[in-house]
């Protein structure tokens, strides 16, 4: 068996264990505990060996704007897109799935299978790529979800000119920034993991051992997806994955790019599984709404925690499928034709649905009018 597909086992079992074991976690507050160790510690760590591991190329310095591109590009359009599968404007699910969507994360989804298929250059190639959406998902993202919390906590225009001063709090305070911050600064010195001392390197590296064990037995824990939320979820990352082979399509139409390895490359990294980094502000912004009414609150963290659930499996595939697919995308056409079916895919399902709910109404108004017809 391929060590790709091996992989993806391995995480989708973390999931299932997660679910296994949700009899033994019988209170909100056990499952918050593992939430708060994942947000304060494991993400923290994470994020810092990953920024003090960055090796700046000048020829690849394009790779993080294209990616930073197609993030802003699926961040605008999914005012758009979340209407048409029934998530209304304004609601917390709205804001949840327009914060998660655009995010991507290659690291627990396409890296494995690109080093399988493609080898090590690409890898580094999408590592590069990947920069450009740490900046999305870490600044740009975090930035969105603090000021719709405190826009929608505000008392209106009375307290517009105040939402800068808690904002810029929260940022300080978050040990995800604290850690972003350091690990900048020791950038601009020239530094990386090899110049911290052994102990420090080492505590901050098991650290970042638990992060991926921690989120998907947390995803396992924490899902419950009803079967109308299912459908709603199925067909929103259908659509997102239309999108980015659209906007990939395109960009490889106008470019000319021909070579096999690298339009797979594009397409897989575009694929990625929504990141949890957007879904760890939702946390974030949760915990202080401790005491805020639910139809008040700024993200729904249920609604977070099943797409991030159902994601990952969906990305899997897709990018397996593409990177086994040999010279099927070797034409910019075929890579737009795929992107039509999927986007078909993900706009028929709540077309399908509003309908057979039309058709339902219609038949109960039909059969009271027959049955008050017949009284009469």
């Amino acid at each position: 068996m391929d060590i790709g597909f091996q992989k993806t086992i391995v995480f989708l079992f973390f999931i299932f264990i997660g679910i296994l074991l949700k009899s033994k976690f019988k209170s909100k507050e056990e499952i918050s505990g593992i939430k708060k160790i994942i947000l304060n510690l494991a993400l923290p760590a994470t994020i810092f060996i990953a920024l003090l591991g960055i090796k700046v190329e000048p020829h690849l310095l394009i790779l993080p704007l294209l990616a930073l591109g197609l993030n802003l590009l699926l961040f605008l359009a999914m005012p758009f897109i979340l209407p048409v599968m029934g998530i209304g404007r304004g609601t917390p699910e709205f804001r949840t799935a327009k914060l998660l969507v655009p995010s991507l994360a290659p690291g627990l989804s396409s890296f494995p299978f690109i080093l399988e298929f493609l080898g090590e250059d690409y890898l580094a190639k999408a590592a590069m790529s990947d920069l450009g959406n740490k900046v999305f998902v870490l600044f740009f993202l975090y930035l969105v979800a603090m000021n719709w919390h405190y826009g929608l906590q505000s008392n209106g225009k009375k307290n517009e000119g105040k939402k800068l001063g808690p904002l810029i709090r929260a940022m300080v305070s978050e040990p995800v920034n604290i850690f972003i911050g350091v690990a900048l600064v020791l950038l601009s010195f020239g530094m990386s993991m090899d110049s911290l001392p052994f102990f420090l390197s080492e505590t901050l590296e098991k650290l970042s051992l638990i992060m991926t064990p921690l989120v998907l037995l947390f995803i396992g824990l924490a899902v419950k997806i009803k079967r109308k939320q299912f459908f709603q979820i199925f067909s929103l990352l259908c659509t997102r994955a239309g999108l980015v082979l659209l906007i990939s399509g395109i960009f490889i139409l106008i470019s000319g790019i021909q070579a096999q390895n690298e339009i797979l490359l594009i397409l897989a990294f575009g694929l990625s599984a929504c990141s949890f980094w957007p879904y760890a502000h939702i946390a974030a912004v949760d915990s202080m709404e401790m005491e805020v009414e639910p139809q008040k609150k700024t993200f729904s963290s249920s609604f977070g925690v099943a797409v991030l659930a159902l994601s990952f499996p969906l990305s899997t595939m897709l990018i397996l499928a593409v990177l086994n697919s040999g010279s099927f995308f070797e034409h910019s056409y075929t890579i737009l034709l795929v992107a039509l079916l999927l986007l078909a895919v993900g706009l028929s399902i709540p077309l399908c649905i509003g309908l057979n709910k039309k058709w339902s109404i219609q038949r109960i108004v039909g059969y009271k009018l027959k049955s008050a017809t017949e009284n009469a």
